[in-house]
């Protein structure tokens, strides 16, 4: 595993979305535009959105949605480069903690039937898959498993926290 001398977990500014869409790109068969995140950060109230940082270089990023006592998480991401380093893990830890401050119970998400290296960390974090979301992603018609996270306080994994 790498050692990151600064890795920083900071909420994802304006700023951030250009290397965020490089990310986005290299990990994504559909991705999302520039468009689509600066909505998000801009106008969207029930967005959050955070990056993992090292020598202040965006390697990765993560988000939900607010919805009422529940999240969706929207998009996680880790640089080609940088996966496999425990960047995954911290963004999680980080992402369930502010979706824990934001007093959300549960959190939700997306992913591809055949992603099973993201399905194992949601798994880790406490994830249970729910159902399948037939044909879901329009590139391959690839189905999606519908994970739920029913506690957000509880099923905390041991992690480096990373801080936010």
């Amino acid at each position: 595993m790498k050692e990151f001398d600064n890795l920083e977990i900071a909420e994802m500014t304006i700023d951030h979305i250009d290397d965020v869409i490089i990310i986005e790109k290299l990990c994504f068969k559909t991705p999302w535009s520039k468009k689509a995140f600066t909505e998000e950060l801009v106008n969207n109230k029930f967005a959050r959105y955070i990056v993992a940082l090292t020598n202040r270089k965006v390697i990765g990023y993560a988000g939900f949605w607010k919805i009422l006592d529940e999240g969706h998480i929207t998009n996680i991401a880790v640089h080609p480069e940088f996966q496999g380093e425990g960047v995954g893990n911290c963004l999680m830890y980080n992402l369930i903690e502010l979706a824990r401050k934001e007093g959300l119970t549960r959190l939700t998400l997306e992913v591809r039937a055949g992603n099973l290296k993201a399905r194992s960390l949601y798994k880790k974090y406490g994830f249970s898959d729910c159902g399948i979301r037939k044909g879901y992603y329009s590139d391959n018609n690839e189905d999606a498993i519908i994970m739920w996270k029913n506690d957000v306080a509880e099923n905390r994994t041991d992690t480096t926290e990373g801080g936010f």
